[in-house]
């Protein structure tokens, strides 16, 4: 099947859920976020990726989060909807509900905790693939937090055999995988980066973009960023590098989403509740995050 994906690209921030500080969604503050975001540059966004706290929102919240995701975007920038698990069927629902409320993709991250082999990630990605068949479909490793990293033979072996198995969110740190991938998979196969403090490499070795957590609070600085690799200048994007890497760093000073959350309410984009487990982020932390935004100009 034939998909439209040249708009997937650039700077696409992993959008924070916005709660009150009573824990329920805030859907007035996410729909400021995303007019926001459209303001400031960015070329898409995720909704309800493990930034916007997927793992403690229930079904129908998820549901709800990324139906206000779209309707706000409303076309203006492409809409990529959280919708892995480590439930094969839970994920094929989400994946569902994404298709007909109109996304323009799924971020289907490897399933955490239940540790599959390659042979069940190649299962679990078909299957869910399959199961929304219109909808473009992005793999999304990140073995840190899940323990199990999908080899890139097998992400090869996907993406030939499923045709809407478009690309790959890779946070592994690893550059020498992109250039791999794209040996075996040309440079149709989309290959943004997961990791804010690498994403200059990755580009230099293929990618073309960023699923952001720093986007979160410097959006037209990661814009303009990504916009100079993909415009072939990086001398240019070495030095946003310089001004965006003390940021980056400093909103995983203690597990994300807390140091990002933290981060949004000083620019008044939300409050920095995150649902337990997570916990407000120690004095120390909150210092880190506020001088490294001042590094970056984001605060006076």
């Amino acid at each position: 099947m034939a998909v439209d994906t040249s708009r997937i690209r650039g700077s696409i921030p992993a959008i924070v859920t916005p709660m009150t500080q009573d824990g329920a969604l805030d859907e007035a503050a996410l729909r400021r976020m995303v007019d926001w975001h459209v303001e400031q540059g960015s070329h898409g966004i995720v909704a309800v990726g493990t930034t916007g706290e997927s793992p403690t929102l229930d079904h129908d919240e998820h549901m709800r989060v990324v139906e206000i995701v779209i309707e706000q975007a409303n076309g203006r920038i492409p809409v990529i909807a959280g919708t892995g698990s480590n439930s094969t069927a839970e994920a094929i629902e989400l994946t569902k509900h994404a298709a007909e409320a109109g996304a323009d993709a799924a971020l289907v991250v490897v399933p955490y905790y239940n540790k599959p082999t390659q042979a069940g990630l190649y299962a679990h990605f078909r299957a869910v693939a399959q199961a929304a068949p219109d909808l473009p479909i992005l793999i999304y490793n990140v073995p840190g937090r899940t323990v199990a990293d999908i080899a890139n033979d097998t992400i090869v072996k996907l993406a030939r055999d499923v045709p809407n198995i478009v690309g790959i969110k890779d946070a592994t740190g690893d550059l020498n995988r992109p250039s791999l991938l794209r040996l075996e998979l040309g440079e149709d196969f989309i290959q943004l980066s997961g990791e804010d403090g690498t994403a200059l490499g990755f580009n230099a070795h293929g990618g073309r973009g960023c699923i952001s957590v720093t986007a979160n609070v410097a959006p037209a600085l990661c814009a303009e960023f990504q916009e100079a690799m993909l415009a072939g200048d990086f001398a240019r994007a070495l030095q946003l590098q310089d001004r965006l890497m003390p940021l980056h760093k400093a909103l995983f000073v203690e597990t994300s989403p807390g140091p990002v959350k933290y981060a949004c309410s000083l620019l008044g984009l939300c409050s920095p509740f995150a649902r337990l487990p997570m916990v407000e982020i120690a004095d120390t932390s909150k210092k880190a995050v506020e001088a490294a935004m001042r590094h970056t100009g984001l605060l006076g």
